[in-house]
């Protein structure tokens, strides 16, 4: 897709969660589309968690959400914000919209209300109390909510960046309750004035939010605020098209985490869900930054691939620095309970180059890397042992005198030694090529001789075949 031209500076984006335990993947791209527009347009990426439900917001669970988004590569340009501790200034707010009388107090009984929403629910009017004009009770202390005054006539129109113009009739728009009747704020009150307070220009969210966007907006412009530019992204649906579940497979970026991707493979892939740039799969930050707007979000839900997510993440794991990836591996090894050598994360480290370009996941990688982990002597496998007569036996104790005496122990150098012996010898790689491969590796998977080598050292490497050749003698 076009790439159009940068908003306006003091573009000012926001991720806002509610606490579930952990965070989800399609909260996990909100986030990230937010945070590639602040970026693209020069603006700021807020963070803030809506944790009015204090029975879910445990401090394991705002946990979570962090060590989801620390674990992606994204922080909070300011300070975080926690909407519980706004409550007295959305009270506040609501005080204002009673002196305006652009909010009222509502007596109804629980009976009332039931009524009133199985008449809405049949077809009828939208939810407009008895009280909305009416004055008073004679005891006005009585139990009550306060609720939005909104128009009852006209239309409230959301030009949804993604959507497009969306128009909803106001007569249908319910007058939603701002404050419980223990005062506690609701979520598209606190929202708003939030919004407002921290100066959000765009809000960039899961398209189920789309008919909250009108009421919120009323609730803007009844109190004279600027009503942010909205786009709502579709949901992110299985490869069968459903609606993303746990039969699908992982949800928390965790288990992504988990299941040995990257942050960097998973930002990439994340952001295909929805967004593109032409035919391109695989880019890094930058390009994604320089080309993302909100605008080329395509409306239809996107689908999880899981095929196209390994490719990505495969193709950013060549990519990543050599070390880190041997710290992850040896992590990930250690957290499968592997039994591991003394000196495993320097073999792992001999390894990893070697390897990379065949691993999808780290988890891969500790896989690939296993021939370098096994501890001398190696264990043959009978295809192997019935492999070795004494004429492959002699062939391999004159390999490995040109092997102790190469100058140089690199992937092209021994792989320019391993063509020259075999033309010495007169016979293809099959006459020692697969026994070879036996005795470095014990019949783990592993990469070509010369970069099997070269992962082990040299130690290593004429270490196992003299273990092989003694044990033929």
């Amino acid at each position: 897709m076009s790439s159009s031209s940068p908003a306006p500076s003091g573009v000012v984006t926001r991720f806002a969660p509610s606490p579930t335990g952990f965070l989800h993947i399609g909260g996990a791209r909100t986030a990230l589309f937010n945070w590639l527009y602040a970026r693209h347009t020069g603006g700021k990426f807020l963070i803030r968690v809506e944790d009015t439900d204090r029975e879910r917001s445990t401090e394991a669970a705002v946990a979570a959400i962090f060590e989801g988004l620390d674990w992606l590569g994204m922080k909070s340009d300011e300070e975080v914000v926690f909407q519980y501790s706004r409550a007295d200034r959305h009270r506040a707010v609501v005080e204002e919209m009673l002196a305006a009388g652009r909010a009222y107090r509502c007596w109804m009984t629980v009976e009332e209300l039931a009524a009133a929403r199985e008449l809405a629910r049949a077809g009828g009017p939208a939810l407009r109390s008895p009280w909305r004009d009416a004055p008073p009770p004679s005891d006005p202390s009585l139990p009550h909510v306060i609720r939005f005054k909104g128009p009852t006539e006209g239309t409230t129109l959301v030009d949804d960046q993604v959507k497009g113009p969306v128009t909803f009739n106001n007569a249908d728009l319910d007058d939603l309750v701002l404050l419980r009747a223990d005062g506690a704020p609701t979520y598209n009150l606190a929202v708003v004035v939030d919004d407002h307070d921290m100066g959000v220009t765009h809000v960039i969210r899961g398209d189920d939010h789309l008919n909250n966007a009108a009421r919120q907006t009323l609730i803007y412009q009844a109190n004279g605020w600027t009503v942010p530019a909205f786009g709502h992204i579709p949901l992110i649906h299985g490869p069968d098209g459903a609606k993303l579940s746990k039969r699908h497979g992982a949800q928390a970026v965790g288990e992504f985490a988990d299941m040995g991707y990257i942050p960097e493979g998973m930002r990439n892939y994340l952001a295909r869900l929805g967004w593109g740039h032409g035919d391109d799969e695989v880019f890094n930050d930058e390009q994604a930054i320089s080309w993302f707007d909100v605008k080329d979000v395509v409306k239809a839900p996107a689908r999880l691939d899981w095929a196209k997510l390994n490719f990505i993440n495969g193709q950013h794991l060549r990519q990543a620095d050599d070390a880190r990836l041997t710290a992850l591996t040896l992590k990930a090894l250690t957290a499968a309970g592997a039994d591991l050598p003394t000196d495993a994360e320097a073999r792992i480290a001999g390894a990893v180059p070697q390897v990379k370009e065949g691993a999808k996941t780290i988890l891969e990688l500790g896989e690939h890397v296993a021939f370098a982990l096994k501890v001398r002597p190696l264990s043959l496998e009978e295809k192997t042992a019935k492999q070795l007569s004494e004429e492959t036996l002699a062939r391999l104790a004159r390999l490995r005198d040109q092997l102790a005496a190469a100058p140089v122990w690199g992937v092209s150098e021994l792989e320019t030694l391993l063509k020259s012996f075999a033309e010495s010898e007169a016979v293809g790689f099959g006459k020692f090529g697969p026994p070879l491969r036996g005795i470095l590796t014990g019949g783990a998977q592993a990469p070509d001789l010369n970069k099997i080598m070269t992962a082990l050292g040299r130690d290593e490497s004429l270490g196992r075949l003299d273990d092989a050749l003694a044990s033929r003698a």
